[in-house]
Formats: C-alpha cells, structure tokens, sequence
C-alpha cells in the first residue's frame, strides 16, 4: 500500500516578487520517478530556460502534514490607523 507521494513542483522568480510562478507538475510513486519527471520537463520550453527551479517535495498519506498551525494568506491584516 502506497505510504507516501512525492509532489513535482516548478518555479521561477523571486520569492519578493508577487508574480513568482508556481506550477504543480505532477504526483510520482517514488522520488525515483520524480527525478525522471524532471529530466523530461528539463527538455521543453520554459522549464530549461529555469532548470534550477523544480522541487519534490514528500507527503505522507492520510497524515496531517500541512497547515498544521491554520490557515494564512501571507498577507498582513489591513489596518484602521
């Protein structure tokens, strides 16, 4: 039974820029199978003119991993003053 997913993202920009690019690319098995994922994006447009930004990240299945603190936009609350 499948215990874990590795998740293939990319990314390109700043992390100060509000426009950086984030696409989801796919879901692997393995890592294994992830890092292959990666070399076939490496080859097309756009993903090699940025080849230094993909990221696999590992989730456990049924398990909470995320958001464990709550939920948060990364925007500060407007205020009154």
């Amino acid at each position: 039974m499948l215990k874990e997913v590795f998740i293939l993202y990319h990314t390109y920009g700043s992390d100060e820029e509000e426009d950086n690019n984030w696409k989801e690319l796919g879901v692997y098995s393995t890592r294994s199978k992830a890092w292959n994922a990666i070399k076939r994006f490496k080859r097309k447009p756009g993903f090699k003119s940025h080849p230094k930004g993909f990221l696999i990240d590992k989730y456990n299945i049924d398990c909470n991993t995320c958001w464990l603190s709550g939920f948060s936009t990364g925007i500060s609350p407007i205020s009154d003053e």
